[in-house]
């Protein structure tokens, strides 16, 4: 019985990981620069369309599990894969624990005691998260077929909404082009930094690659196709909901894809629209539980994670480094309703954005050493060109996260020195 997945399941991961519950509440906050929101849109897109050629073209030269951390340690070495995979593991298990409430604020609608009281919002949570540990631990066939069945739910009423939304758009909701009070480029690079991040998660298919069927055919398939995916539902969902509602009432909205769907349906469409959120927090949270087990097991492999991540149960899937993280994830869940942390959490989920996009710069640079022949000049090589454009965007991405956060996520991620240092004087640095 084959028990990896294919291009489909492989694509449901780059899609799924990529639209959460961000895309849900981004038009409210892109409505205070009006319609020159959607150049933000447009170049986020390119730059996203530039890091799907990396990790595609990576995918098939290093074809081995691990994504990011893989591609740095073969252009760069042992300690550079490490402070990528360190980054990268903290990230997803503070994004999973962020996912996790979104998911629970999404599920409020439906159920209210969980916004009154917070034991049984926490209770529930845990249950989620241990939940998707047990399916992802019980094989990447199990989790793919989640993935797969909970992408499509998802996009659902993001597609209904979008291309019946076309046909109540109001052309006037886009005039003035820049409501923002800025120069027009200061509000596009604003409107990119805000949109780039609805991009992270390309890399989804690469992370696996050892369970994905003709993973150097495969993996390049799904990520362009997700990456395509994500982009024209992103953009035309934005169109539709920007032109549904007046942008002084969207800037305010809370629910801007619910309340476009009241305006298109009526009254009581919000529900569906509700239901589809709390399903895509619940696809994205698998997806990434799948992923927080995959980047250490590489990491653990070539010695420069601890060993206990490399360790496999029966269906062959890292479940000791899951639960070690998911115990992490439930720890900051419950932080998240411990009265007065609220901000600091909030702080955390900015590091953790930021501790997703350094891979990015390393993945970029790796490119552009692994991709073609050394005899080729290098300034004539097309990979070169391509490389550096994503690594610029990455690094666009990384100022956009602002100074503070900048100088915590470099803090966060020279904490994982120690560490490393620790790992290699046990098995003895040679």
């Amino acid at each position: 019985m084959n028990k990896k997945i294919g291009k489909w399941t492989s694509t449901s991961l780059v899609l799924g990981n990529m639209i959460g519950s961000g895309i849900f509440l981004l038009p409210a906050s892109l409505a205070a620069y009006g319609g020159i929101s959607l150049y933000g849109w447009l170049i986020s897109a390119a730059g996203a369309l530039l890091l799907a050629k990396v990790f595609s073209t990576l995918s098939s030269i290093v074809p081995q599990s691990g994504g990011p951390y893989t591609y740095t340690r073969a252009g760069f070495g042992d300690f550079s894969g490490f402070l990528v995979a360190w980054g990268y593991w903290i990230s997803i298990w503070c994004t999973n624990a962020a996912i996790t409430v979104a998911m629970l604020g999404y599920l409020s609608v439906f159920f209210p005691i969980l916004n009154e009281q917070p034991p049984v919002a926490i209770a529930l949570g845990l249950a989620v998260i241990w939940l998707l540990t047990w399916v992802n631990s019980r094989g990447i066939k199990n989790a793919g077929y989640v993935q797969l069945i909970t992408t499509i739910l998802k996009v659902i009423p993001l597609i209904i909404i979008s291309l019946v939304g076309l046909f109540f758009v109001k052309i006037d909701h886009f005039t003035p082009l820049n409501l923002s009070g800025e120069t027009n480029f200061t509000a596009i690079i604003q409107c990119t930094t805000l949109t780039l991040f609805a991009f992270l998660g390309i890399e989804s298919a690469t992370i696996p690659s050892d369970d994905v069927d003709d993973a150097t055919s495969t993996i390049p398939k799904a990520t362009w196709l997700g990456t395509w995916a994500a982009i024209a539902i992103y953009i035309l969902g934005s169109v539709a909901v920007m032109g549904i509602i007046p942008p002084d009432e969207l800037q305010h909205s809370t629910a801007p894809f619910a309340d476009a769907a009241r305006v298109i349906f009526g009254s009581g469409a919000e529900y569906f629209v509700a239901a589809g959120a709390v399903i895509s927090t619940f696809g994205a949270l698998n997806g990434w539980l799948l992923m927080q087990g995959q980047i250490p097991l590489a990491a653990a492999r070539d010695g420069v994670f601890p060993k206990v991540f490399a360790r496999l149960n029966r269906y062959a899937t890292p479940a000791a480094g899951m639960v070690l993280s998911s115990i992490l994830v439930s720890v900051l869940m419950m932080l998240n309703y411990t009265k007065g942390l609220n901000k600091a959490f909030e702080f955390m989920m900015l590091l953790s954005t930021l501790t997703v996009l350094v891979p990015y710069l390393f993945s970029s640079a790796s490119y552009m050493i692994l991709s073609e022949s050394k005899h080729i000049s290098m300034w004539k090589r097309k990979s070169t060109w391509i490389g550096l454009a994503a690594f610029a965007f990455s690094i666009f991405a990384i100022i956009g996260s602002g100074a503070e956060v900048t100088l915590w996520g470099f803090v966060m991620l020279m904490l994982g020195i120690p560490f490393y240092v620790w790992i290699k004087a046990n098995e003895g640095i040679k």
